[in-house]
């Protein structure tokens, strides 16, 4: 066989590999959301995807790796925008404006495979479950810390680079992490984390502003810190 004639068959088994891999992620968010995370096993996500278990293990070690791998695939698209944005700008608000610029991408229907459906179905399935939730919050991306990195001119492990993504990992889950229906007056999905973020980061940016405004034994000033009585 030729190498031109290989190369057809290549694409072929890595497009059903694709396939199979967004079977199996469809099938384990329905099952997730339909009957709870902890109540649904790896050999059910098999079984709805149409696969033998060893199939779904080529694919995703865990049960959790299924929902690591849509932070994995939404991180790439975070690090894209990261590396678009000029240098200068601190991690916080770079992690801010990439997500932004991401998330608003997904409502418009521009990002294949995270549509504003599937951000509704992640949000649901991940807030619902305190062991995936706490995943998502430990979660790190490489590809997002190597783009940071390269956007502050430091080496990906920067402590200030870290901190930042630690923060930011808060802010997420402070924002968002009680989103599993529709609030705020607003549909659950991709506008409604925009509104979350921005109003969270607003808050953050003001409570750096009160810090070292005190000393120790001091009474803070101005009205914002009343006095006890």
């Amino acid at each position: 066989m030729t190498a031109a004639s290989r190369e057809p068959d290549l694409g072929l088994r890595e497009r059903k590999k694709q396939r199979t891999r967004a079977i199996l992620i469809d099938a384990a968010l329905e099952l997730c959301l339909r009957q709870g995370y902890e109540q649904t096993t790896v050999d059910q996500i098999a079984s709805v995807a149409e696969v033998s278990p060893r199939t779904y293990s080529r694919y995703f070690a865990t049960k959790e790796a299924v929902f690591l791998t849509l932070l994995e695939d939404l991180s790439e698209q975070i690090a894209a925008e990261v590396r678009q944005l000029p240098r200068g700008i601190g991690p916080i608000e770079a992690l801010r404006a990439a997500h932004i610029a991401v998330l608003t991408k997904s409502a418009a229907g521009q990002i294949d495979g995270f549509t504003s459906d599937r951000v509704v179905l992640t949000l649901r399935v991940i807030n619902s479950a305190d062991a995936l939730q706490q995943g998502a919050f430990e979660f790190k991306s490489p590809a997002v810390q190597a783009a940071l990195a390269e956007l502050m001119g430091v080496e990906p492990d920067d402590r200030q680079l870290l901190l930042g993504l630690s923060v930011f990992s808060a802010i997420v889950l402070a924002a968002c992490g009680d989103l599993v229906e529709d609030t705020d007056g607003m549909l659950l999905g991709p506008l409604l984390m925009i509104e979350r973020l921005n109003q969270a980061c607003e808050q953050v940016a003001g409570f750096a502003g009160q810090m070292f405004l005190t000393r120790p034994g001091q009474q803070p000033a101005g009205d914002d810190f009343p006095a006890n009585v």
